[in-house]
């Protein structure tokens, strides 16, 4: 468990220590599933549903990762970082609904590679989960002052199911 006191910003990377925690935690092929503004300094992939982003594919992320799974893609490190809520997504995504989170869950284990790693961003630190086949490693918390909600980061392993579900 780690703790950090910083800043809220819509855009979760341009906060410098969040970005370099991430960076510091990410490891090999990254996709960073709600991109957003700020590139990372790893080999990144960015996906997002607004086209005024840098990004390398626009669109829903379930289209994408539905697609990826096709493709045979495979990546050692997947950023989950999406609106928190309705409210948010409709503020961060000009209008456009954000993609159904948990069924994105569902199919991240069929694009990461064996011993993969999820970096999952929210308010809640349940996040992949070991129905999934995901083991807990660490834990950020991210205090931002107020009565602003925290925001809880999980990094988390994917572990050989051996149930055919990958």
């Amino acid at each position: 468990m780690e703790y950090m006191k910083t800043p809220l910003n819509k855009y979760t990377f341009s906060i410098k220590p969040i970005r370099e925690w991430v960076e510091k935690n990410s490891k090999g092929k990254v996709l960073n599933l709600f991109a957003g503004k700020t590139k990372l300094k790893l080999d990144e992939y960015r996906v997002d549903a607004d086209k005024t982003m840098n990004a390398n594919w626009y669109g829903d992320a379930y289209e994408f990762v539905k697609n990826a799974i096709k493709s045979g893609a495979k990546f050692d490190t997947i950023i989950l970082d999406p609106p928190y809520a309705y409210r948010k997504s409709m503020e961060m995504y000009n209008g456009h609904k954000a993609s159904r989170f948990n069924m994105i869950k569902d199919l991240i284990p069929k694009i990461l590679n064996e011993n993969g790693i999820t970096i999952t961003f929210g308010y809640h630190s349940i996040s992949m989960g070991n129905k999934r086949g995901f083991v807990q490693k660490k834990v950020l918390l991210m205090s931002h002052g107020g009565a602003i909600h925290d925001t809880i980061a999980v990094i988390e392993l994917l572990q050989e199911l051996g149930l055919g579900q990958r």
